[in-house]
């Protein structure tokens, strides 16, 4: 039974993530995969499950079919369970022909399904975030003190703070004040007091901003109220709706203090997946108190002949064959040739197996097979799914570009990092 019956968790995976293209060309970013076995979706899912709360709606626009797959061969409660996660498409309707124009319009466009469910509560969680948190300690903090709105914020340093909403709170935690992404002298402005928080006198000093996490807990009334005062005008939760609400209502900060990363840039999505290979992660993938759910898929261990393997995270279903792989996440069904060197990269793998006689149709073709052909070097990079590169391939950007593009797309360079588009080719002996 969910925690509350009166309660249901809505997920946002609409956005178009255009800061993490070319991960994002053909799929949504919830839908970009993560460490090797699972998608970003799968760790805002997994924390609704580890905090009991089993109904879930998934808002689902921009290119979606690959999340929406995702997620019904992933999350199938029992049919004893009224638990269910549960996607809903974006939708033109008599009363609502556009479709989703920010985070609140999205919510605001399927209230009637939510409606439906007479629910008192409504928890709002971004899909393209990576953090690990209880919810059940962000439900009670709602709950005990009677606010209208709680907001999660994580105290943040001078340097990244010009990204996020910030906000101030008074001495009992209540937001007084909010600016979405404020510059210069209205950043330093949003200066607050974090050992209020519960932060020690060094720390505070250090991060001393208080960050948006967008992540929301509505009296689901109050939610009605404001989402339909300016309905054309007020289309998303930080820019809107939440500076709306602290003029009005009662809204309340939920200090978290834990990893949280905001996946939103390439170099972003590069640091938090190499940072799965250090001894001791920010993000821990082992916590059987909290484990992070995927799908299920039935594939063989990995077959790992004459290599040498340091630092690395190896998924399942792979073949390695006398390479070397350093500070890598090596996703399903990698394929990795002789000769081969991998260093900090992250490589996501393929979703099925060629057969020989697909090997050979290839070959007779002039097209690499799916994986790493042989003698072939990458370096700082990410390869996408299904990406065929071929032989004594030199993937490593020594010339330090920040930003470029191969021809036709075959692959991108951005923040510095050399990336191999899905099912891109690169031909044997190419040179990034």
């Amino acid at each position: 039974m969910p925690a509350d019956p009166k309660l249901l968790a809505v997920i946002l995976g609409g956005g178009a993530g255009n800061r993490l293209f070319p991960l994002t060309q053909q799929r949504s970013k919830p839908a970009v995969p993560l460490g090797g076995k699972y998608r970003l979706v799968d760790i805002a899912l997994s924390n609704c499950i580890n905090s009991d709360i089993l109904r879930t709606f998934v808002l689902t626009q921009y290119n979606s079919a690959s999340l929406n797959r995702h997620i019904a061969q992933t999350y199938r409660f029992s049919q004893f369970s009224n638990g269910f996660v549960e996607i809903i498409a974006a939708e033109q309707t008599p009363e609502s022909p556009q479709w989703f124009q920010g985070t609140a319009d999205a919510v605001r466009q399927v209230l009637p399904h939510i409606r439906d469910w007479g629910i008192d509560t409504l928890l709002i969680l971004s899909g393209d975030h990576l953090y690990r948190m209880d919810y059940r300690h962000f439900l009670q903090r709602h709950h005990e003190t009677g606010a209208d709105v709680t907001v999660s914020v994580i105290p943040c340093e001078a340097r990244a703070a010009s990204e996020f909403g910030l906000l101030k709170t008074d001495e009992n935690g209540r937001i007084v004040e909010f600016k979405e992404k404020p510059k210069g002298d209205e950043l330093m402005a949003m200066q607050v007091d974090t050992t209020r928080l519960g932060l020690d006198e060094k720390e505070a000093a250090r991060r001393p901003f208080l960050a948006s996490m967008g992540i929301y807990v509505f009296k689901y009334d109050h939610l009605e109220q404001l989402l339909a005062e300016e309905p054309d005008q007020w289309v998303d939760f930080g820019k809107h709706i939440i500076p709306a609400a602290i003029k009005s209502r009662h809204v309340q900060a939920h200090m978290f203090d834990g990893y949280w990363e905001d996946i939103g840039t390439i170099g972003a999505f590069y640091r938090a997946n190499l940072d799965l290979t250090t001894k001791i992660p920010k993000f821990n993938l082992f916590d059987s108190e909290a484990p992070v759910y995927t799908r299920a898929r039935y594939l063989p261990p990995s077959k790992i002949e004459e290599s040498e393997i340091n630092d690395s995270i190896i998924s399942d279903g792979c073949i390695i064959n006398g390479a070397k792989v350093t500070n890598s996440v090596v996703g399903l069904r990698s394929r990795i040739s002789k000769g081969v060197q991998l260093d900090a990269s992250f490589m996501m793998g393929a979703d099925f197996y060629q057969t020989f006689d697909d090997m050979r149709k290839d070959a007779s073709k002039g097209l690499p097979r799916v994986g790493l052909g042989e003698g072939t070097i990458v370096r700082r990079a990410i390869i996408d799914k299904n990406a065929r590169i071929g032989r004594n391939a030199r993937l490593l950007n020594e010339a330090g570009v920040t930003e470029a593009e191969g021809p036709n797309g075959s692959y991108f360079i951005r923040d510095g990092i050399i990336i191999v588009p899905k099912n891109a080719v690169i031909p044997d002996g190419t040179v990034v």
